[in-house]
């Protein structure tokens, strides 16, 4: 189950797991997005199902684990790719625009792994996997919201990625960098057996040795 998945990283990450024969929930806020995601894993000759969910709605992101359990039977693998960006100064920002920045970019991500992780958890485990959006961490003008999410979800990546491992539940985070391809192929081999035992880690897809301290 990607969300997300309807643009950018996510749409790349989407068509890289569906090559390599998963069965993918194209999730995004936009349906239309979703489905031509959909439309191209299928052209592809893979399968997937299109899905349209707000996460920072706990009961769309139940619904829409509920719907990838009922197409597929089962669910192993999340991805969080969903990100609002606004670059603004932070005296700029208005209180509407910090709350849904952080309702989504933090809060969303939150309720999509608290809800999967239950899922996986009972199913014997899978892989959660948080995609950062593109230098959100460097020192640059990428918004004081895109910012203060991307460090929030670096923080719950690591706290989950402690309290399930009893679990068998793998947590990691990627920054993303410019090509997304390099993101879909990170995102490939964290959701692989050749990542077995690698939780709590926040890497770059530009440079996937280097890690966030």
């Amino acid at each position: 189950m990607v969300a997300g998945a309807g643009a950018g990283s996510g749409r790349a990450i989407s068509l890289t797991l569906a090559d390599c024969g998963a069965a993918v929930a194209a999730a995004d806020l936009n349906i239309e997005r979703a489905d031509a995601t959909s439309q191209l894993i299928h052209k592809r000759g893979g399968t997937a199902i299109a899905l349209r969910a707000d996460i920072s709605n706990r009961f769309q992101v139940a619904n829409m684990i509920e719907q990838t359990r009922d197409a597929f039977g089962q669910l192993h693998l999340l991805v969080n790719a969903v990100s609002i960006q606004r670059a603004q100064p932070m005296l700029q920002v208005d209180e509407w625009d910090w709350r849904r920045q952080l309702e989504v970019n933090l809060g969303g991500v939150f309720f999509c792994m608290q809800l999967a992780a239950r899922v996986l958890a009972d199913e014997g485990g899978g892989t959660i996997i948080n995609v950062l959006p593109s230098k959100a961490l460097a020192s640059l003008p990428e918004g004081i919201g895109t910012v203060a999410g991307a460090s929030g979800v670096i923080g719950i990546t690591r706290q989950a990625a402690r309290e399930l491992k009893e679990r068998h539940i793998a947590v990691n985070a990627i920054v993303a960098g410019d090509r997304v391809d390099s993101v879909a192929n990170l995102a490939l081999f964290l959701a692989s057996d050749a990542a077995d035992g690698i939780s709590g880690q926040v890497l770059t897809s530009d440079r996937p040795d280097a890690r966030w301290t």
